[in-house]
């Protein structure tokens, strides 16, 4: 178990907090402040508690100086603000004087938030590589490092793996909260226990699949990974997307745990990925050579929910369908409506699953959403998020 924030007494101390701020932002206004909001308990905390808060986050690549702009921090701390309530000093830069002084100038419960860590990115990659020189110097800012940022747990970063090296640390309630959900749910979860498997490629996912298919008790799989399954399966699946050197390891996962694979019986067609295509449905037995598979048809809803409707734990992962587009989003929409409709622990994995549910207003079905997507295929995988390893135990 590891230590979190109320392992440490915070008052005057100054405490670094990683958080997940990486939300979309265009010409400075924030289309979605989910992980803003998810981060609020644990800042709250330390304000209350007479922390000195030192905020840190990434925002999006920075590859070149025209990066640099459009991916500063300033929109998040005047949202930050407007959430808290109160001023968060907002300071322009990495490291440095400007910065060492701002933090020294401040009282008990102040709150800073210091610009995009990635800045450090520009020129060698020092926060991306986890730096050891720069991990050492942002730990010299502060007395204690709580870790909050889900969304980058399973990278080895300065600003996580870096400067827990060197303070005492501990995790944040949002973090607390991933791995209670996501842990705890895969290794004791209340059956029958039922995977929902979605997105684009299986290579993507093999780690997953090669993880849950020993602990579910069904795997339901749509979205373009569920082409080459059938595909290994002996189907026709026309232009589909097909990860051809997958095709042995699909098999192999048919022929050990066939009874677990639930693979679509129809599908959406059409000729190409846009609203302007043509769409049909089709039995998996009709697919034409021009046409692509781009959604779950509703023979395979319909499927899907008979597996669900007995299921009390069910982990969704990855969209069943071009969701973005409208016409390929029904089947992404059904399984959500589905799923608040149960009387079962609903878990989703972040990136696409998330945006795709809060984006339909099906949020408050779901026992949690998570705040990160690659974190949460690596600890689907079984593997150790490196980011929370550094973490010290209780």
């Amino acid at each position: 178990m590891k230590k979190t924030i109320k392992d440490y007494d915070l008052n005057g101390k100054k405490v670094i907090i990683r958080c997940d701020f990486n939300v979309p932002i265009k010409n400075g206004i924030i289309s979605d402040d989910n992980r803003i909001v998810e981060s609020l308990p644990t800042i709250k905390y330390a304000i209350e508690n007479g922390a000195k808060v030192i905020l840190m986050s990434h925002l999006g690549r920075i590859k070149t100086a025209e990066d640099l702009p459009e991916n500063t921090l300033l929109p998040v701390a005047k949202r930050l603000s407007e959430l808290l309530k109160k001023e968060v000093v907002f300071v322009s830069k990495t490291r440095g004087k400007e910065l060492e002084d701002a933090i020294n100038k401040l009282n008990n419960s102040d709150v800073l938030l210091m610009e995009n860590t990635r800045y450090e990115d520009l020129n060698g990659e020092l926060e991306s590589s986890n730096d050891e020189a720069l991990g050492k110097y942002w730990a010299s800012l502060g007395d204690i490092f709580i870790n909050d940022a889900f969304g980058t747990a399973h990278r080895s970063h300065a600003s996580n793996v870096g400067i827990a090296t060197y303070l005492p640390s501990g995790i944040g309630f949002l973090i607390e909260k991933e791995l209670m959900m996501l842990e705890e749910t895969i290794n004791n979860p209340v059956r029958p226990f039922t995977v929902i498997l979605g997105g684009a490629k299986v290579s993507d996912k093999i780690g997953v699949i090669e993880n849950l298919v020993k602990v579910a008790d069904y795997i339901l799989i749509g979205g373009g990974m569920s082409y080459t399954f059938l595909v290994a399966d002996g189907k026709k699946v026309g232009k589909s997307l097909v990860d051809k050197e997958m095709i042995d390891f699909c098999k192999n996962i048919l022929a050990n745990y066939r009874n677990k694979i639930i693979l679509p019986i129809d599908v959406v067609c059409g000729k190409e990925i846009s609203e302007a295509t043509e769409i049909k449905e089709c039995d998996i037995d009709e697919f034409s050579d021009d046409n692509m598979g781009l959604d779950i048809g509703p023979k395979t809803v319909d499927l899907f929910k008979e597996y669900l409707e007995k299921s009390k734990t069910i982990i969704w992962n990855g969209p069943v369908g071009v969701f973005e587009i409208n016409k390929f989003a029904n089947g992404t929409k059904r399984v959500c409506e589905i799923l608040t409709k149960l009387d079962a622990i609903k878990i989703a994995g972040g990136g696409d699953t998330g945006s795709a549910i809060i984006n339909f207003g099906y949020e408050k079905g779901f026992n949690h959403i998570s705040t990160g997507g690659g974190a949460s295929l690596t600890l689907l995988e079984g593997k150790v998020l490196s980011g929370i390893d550094v973490i010290a135990d209780k």
